[in-house]
């Protein structure tokens, strides 16, 4: 029959040969000229490949059948059952879980710790993904008292290895053989067979050796001394319950007890002893057992055991103490002994006093004896520190009976720390919790009255530590001094509107304005980040470094916030919105030589943590006279210090530090507003470059960056002036939409996330169209858009779990952009065709977003960085002819800005994600809190 098959097999394979024309001799086969040679070597390694592809399938195929562990075929397992190997175990092995106490929910957690075996780095292509009910008993028996029913010979896991052409795997399924060390159902049955016939025979022996082993374990352990007998328990407990709770080989009560894999317990000590005479198995059973097999029992036992109350074996002593706290109370025993030991002899006279009941001269007196001992001591060892000797005995003392609260807050004196909290730790606290000054002031009161003793602070203490971390408290120097700035370095927190001219004829300023003094709030930031640039020194080997200066590059951010009204009291009225001035510190450099070297960078540019307040108003950012009126002082302080040195002691040494300022952190509304552009409604699309509307539109990818701030200056003159004598449309065509006084130098640049947000409520309405079908017909009517947007929004949150929202924020723009969102609003358009389109839209922009987003693009997607120009043209493609409905003649400010101009920024300044307002955003939210 085998002679059979295998001539079979053989003619079989011949025809596969013939068919893929190759196994035809030359001489059967006629001459083929040389394109039929290439042609028939294209078509064999075709045929390789798909062959190939084949062999990889069946191989998976193959490996589903069999086990991860064990490596047996499932058709030839009996109980024809198989588990998952990764996901969670299933209900009877939970159940058997909870039992015992066990926290592993998993099967990789237990296949680990059974078999030793880590799955969780497992690949389909070469690990099987399922298990054997075989292995799934051992796993059980592992954790319950039962017999184990199967035979798992020693080192029989499997390895697995990928696909080859002499694959085990492969061969096996295709031959039908089954593995040379597993056993078969057959072997199995009869092994067991023979075991149990083994075990009747010997249970008539096993009961006379029993009587001998016991007495011999018991001489092993030899614990009589050490573990308390079940004799001294206080209560008469049921025999079964005091078999339960002493050792199985000493059968003393447990002490420090253990559990083997077969459930027994012991104490750990005999044992452990049993195992190192007697052999590496239970005592009990004789089931195979390590030492580190043993493993505590379950939680609920230990506190059952420890609850137990047992007599105190020590003579004139009948207490009756918790078997948990019974080693405390033998300690009691031991100090008592040995005081017995070292007793003063009283030789009549009165009764001897304690030493704490003397007078300061008795204590001396007594003690002078010690006192000339202990010195001597610090003197030949500790350098005559007799303070620390006799705080150190003390320590020593507290800690030998327990009372480590106390050795603790002795340890804190010692090290100088007391056992109160920093203030500066008590301010951080205040601050972080939200507390008011009255709630931390009543905690501080509370705390102390219960306690007695100061853990927290007193508020002026607070204070006192607030004016440490605020500007005005480090002195410094400008090298030529500041025009129009006090020299005074001791500037807090000043009035935004101190310095203002108030006259009937002046505009009113309703608001509250606060700010720091730009130069004290610079000065207070470098000195916090003091450790960070002198580790940045020592990194790059410049600890000596005394040239200068350091130059301090600045991010500058400035954003409006609404709805900031006071919820009760009756404050002043004042406008219900806010502005907020804020920098962040990016990065120091050090011309060393020829080339600058960079000492610190921030991290996370993006953080609240960095991001440093200046100035803080009650104001509407539209309000342009109130805007100007309060900035314009710092404005002033950054224009002079731009020309002149800081010099500011740091690290003992006196340097010099200069400061690049970039505005960098503002939306389009802002920039708009600062450079005295027009609103963002303009025909002058941009804030980088002089394209209109329209030219935007027909040519969406190829503009560069020309506008800047002396620029708009001089066409703010032109406007003003009208050399020309032109009209006001010829005149607005020449000025390119400049239509008031800049007062605020900007970075020409993109603000990432209002980028994102844009973006965003531009997708959102490209939906909606779509939904509408408006590729079909334009007109629509107001009614129906509202239907399409409400058919949107219902999806969206019954899909994505995306709630309705009035404006576009961040978090909304987050979830909205993302492929699942596309798959969404696909199931509510029936054009096929309009699917592939907006996929491939939002594959684009999900491909293009991480260049902007990112804080440096260049190391963090520099794939995505090089593919940025090919996929924004693409994407200008598709706007430009499946969504041409809606992009003829017109297009979005942000839309423009990220087809135009993000490579050029980021060639320039290396990121956008970094230069972005979102850490003035997080501060936004922490002073709304406050």
């Amino acid at each position: 029959a085998n002679k059979e098959k295998a001539e079979k097999e053989a003619s079989l394979d011949k025809g596969t040969l013939v068919q893929m024309d190759v196994a035809v001799p030359m001489a059967e086969k006629p001459l083929l000229a040389d394109t039929d040679l290439n042609h028939n070597k294209q078509a064999l390694e075709k045929d390789a490949d798909n062959l190939k592809i084949q062999e990889n399938a069946a191989h998976q195929a193959n490996l589903q059948q069999l086990c991860r562990i064990c490596g047996v075929s499932f058709k030839t397992d009996r109980y024809k059952r198989s588990y998952p190997v990764h996901g969670p175990v299933d209900c009877e092995t939970q159940g058997l879980l909870r039992k015992k106490e066990k926290r592993a929910t998993s099967w990789p957690d237990l296949i680990a710790k059974i078999f030793k075996i880590d799955v969780r780095g497992d690949i389909d292509t070469i690990h099987p993904t399922r298990f054997c009910h075989n292995c799934w008993s051992i796993i059980h028996r592992k954790f319950s008292n039962a017999p184990c029913e199967v035979y798992f010979p020693r080192n029989s896991t499997m390895e697995w290895k990928s696909h080859s052409s002499n694959c085990t795997v492969c061969y096996t399924a295709r031959r039908g053989v089954k593995r040379k060390n597993q056993p078969s159902n057959l072997q199995l049955g009869k092994r067991l067979k023979i075991i149990a016939e083994r075990a009747r025979k010997t249970k008539g022996v096993k009961k006379q050796v029993q009587v001998n082993n016991k007495n011999l374990m018991k001489k092993i352990a030899n614990c009589k001394k050490i573990h308390l007998s079940t004799k001294l328990l206080a209560v008469d407990y049921p025999a079964d319950f005091v078999k339960s709770i002493s050792c199985q080989v000493c059968e003393h009560i447990l002490a420090d007890p253990v559990e083997t894999t077969c459930s027994h317990l012991f104490c750990r000590t005999c044992i452990l002893k049993c195992i190192k005479v007697m052999g590496s198995y239970c005592p009990i059973c004789r089931y195979p057992c390590f030492p580190t097999d043993l493993v505590s029992p379950v939680k609920s036992f230990l506190n059952i055991l420890n609850s137990l109350a047992v007599r105190c074996p020590v003579k004139e002593c009948d207490e009756e103490v918790l078997l948990g706290k019974y080693c405390h109370h033998l300690s009691s025993h031991k100090e008592v002994k040995r005081k017995e030991i070292y007793m003063h002899v009283n030789k009549g006279g009165r009764p001897r006093q304690h030493l704490l009941s003397l007078t300061r001269r008795a204590q001396k007196h007594r003690l002078r004896e010690l006192k000339l001992q202990v010195k001597a001591f610090a003197e030949k060892e500790e350098g005559g520190d007799i303070k620390a000797v006799c705080l150190t005995l003390f320590l020593l003392a507290l800690r030998a009976r327990n009372e480590h609260r106390q050795a603790d807050e002795l340890e804190a004196i010692m090290q100088g720390k007391g056992s109160g909290l920093h203030p500066a730790v008590c301010l951080a606290i205040r601050v972080n919790t939200f507390l008011s000054c009255s709630q931390y002031h009543k905690m501080y009161r509370t705390v102390k009255a219960i306690t007695g003793r100061q853990i927290f602070q007193p508020l002026h203490a607070l204070r006192t530590a607030e004016k440490a971390l605020l500007p005005g408290y480090h002195p410094f120097e400008w090298k030529p001094p500041l025009k129009n700035v006090s020299t005074n370095t001791e500037v807090g927190i000043i009035d935004g509107l101190s310095g203002l001219p108030h006259s009937v004829d002046d505009y009113p300023v309703d608001t509250i304005a606060k700010r720091f003094r730009y130069d004290a709030a610079l000065v207070s930031a470098l000195m916090d980040m003091e450790e960070d640039i002198l580790e940045g020194m020592k990194a790059q080997e410049l600890d000596d470094y005394l040239n200068g200066p350091f130059t301090v590059v600045v991010k500058e951010s400035c954003d409006g916030m609404g709805d900031v009204s006071e919820k009760h009291g009756s404050g002043p009225v004042v406008p219900e919105k806010a502005v907020r001035f804020s920098f962040t510190l990016m990065n120091i450099t050090i011309a060393h030589g020829n080339e600058n070297v960079r000492i610190f960078e921030e991290v996370k540019p993006n953080s609240e943590l960095c991001c440093k307040p200046l100035c803080l108003m009650l104001a509407d950012e539209s309000d342009h006279e109130t805007l100007t009126a309060i900035l314009s002082p710092l404005i002033a302080e950054r224009e002079t210090m731009k020309s002149s040195i800081l010099l500011l002691e740091m690290g003992g040494i006196l340097r010099t530090f200069k400061f690049i300022f970039r505005g960098t952190g503002y939306d389009e509304k802002l920039v708009r507003e600062v450079e005295g552009l027009e609103a963002s409604g303009s025909t002058y699309i941009c804030t980088l470059c002089d394209a209109t509307r329209l030219e935007a539109s027909q040519n969406l990818v190829l503009h560069s960056i020309t506008r800047s701030h002396a620029e708009n200056l001089e066409r703010y003159e032109v406007w003003r002036s009208n050399p020309y004598n032109e009209s006001v449309d010829e005149l607005r065509d020449r000025v390119k939409g400049v239509s008031a006084k800049p007062f605020i130098e900007t970075v020409p640049s993109i603000d990432a996330l209002h980028c994102d947000i844009g973006n965003a409520a531009e997708f959102y309405k490209i939906f909606q169209f779509e939904i509408g079908e408006v590729y079909n017909n334009p007109d629509i009517s107001k009614e129906e858009r509202k239907r399409w947007q409400s058919t949107l929004d219902k999806h969206l949150r019954k899909k994505m779990n995306l709630k309705p929202i009035m404006r576009m924020n961040g978090n909304f723009a987050r979830k909205l952009m993302t492929k699942e969102t596309v798959e969404a609003v696909c199931e509510l358009i029936k054009c096929e065709e309009r699917h592939d389109a907006l996929r491939e839209l939002m594959d684009l922009y999900l491909k293009m977003k991480p260049v902007w987003r990112s804080s440096c693009p260049g190391k963090e997607c520099p794939e995505l960085l090089c593919q940025y120009s090919f996929n924004s043209q693409r994407f200008a493609e598709l706007l430009s002819t499946k969504f041409k409905y809606r992009y003829e003649g017109k297009i979005t400010n942000y839309f423009h800005k990220t087809l135009a101009h993000v490579p050029e920024i980021i060639e320039r300044d290396g990121s956008i994600g970094a230069w972005a307002s979102e850490g003035n955003e997080s501060g936004n939210k922490l002073f709304r809190r406050f």
